[in-house]
């Protein structure tokens, strides 16, 4: 498993993010208002964090939705996986949206969020006229199997 510095700037008086364990692949992110925010049924929040990061070129880091939230209360964050640059330096914003029949009450220092650090390529376009064979081909949604 490898390590990287992320250079990081909390202004919350929360924890900074943290893995729930050791094998876990993203951070836990969690809320920094100041006072709690009641996300009604079907509407969404830009929900603050209190946290600035300076990641390393060729990273990135995905802000991605918590199973138990989602599971148990239907809130899920809506741009999913959203996606800060290296080059991104303000204040980290998760889009929460509540997809459950009933309201959802957001508290300061609530887990909403996973933060997953990755790095990336670039793409170089190849202009061609034709691709190589696959067995699968053309076929698009549903073609692989059955649902």
């Amino acid at each position: 498993m490898d390590s990287v510095k992320v250079r990081i700037i909390n202004s919350s008086a929360n924890s900074m993010p943290e893995y729930a364990t050791p094998s876990s692949a993203g951070m836990d992110v969690r809320a920094n208002i100041e006072t709690p925010i009641t996300l009604m049924p079907m509407h969404r929040v830009l929900v603050p964090t209190g946290l600035r990061i300076q990641l390393p070129l060729g990273y990135e880091c995905q802000i991605r939705p918590r199973s138990g939230l989602a599971l148990k209360h239907g809130v899920t964050v809506l741009n999913s996986p959203g996606t800060i640059d290296a080059d991104y330096r303000g204040e980290i914003g998760v889009v929460l949206i509540n997809l459950s029949d009933t309201p959802f009450v957001i508290n300061n220092g609530e887990r909403i969020c996973q933060m997953v650090v990755a790095p990336y390529s670039h793409v170089e376009w190849e202009a061609v006229e034709s691709l190589d064979a696959t067995e699968r081909g053309e076929g698009g949604f549903g073609h692989t199997g059955v649902c």
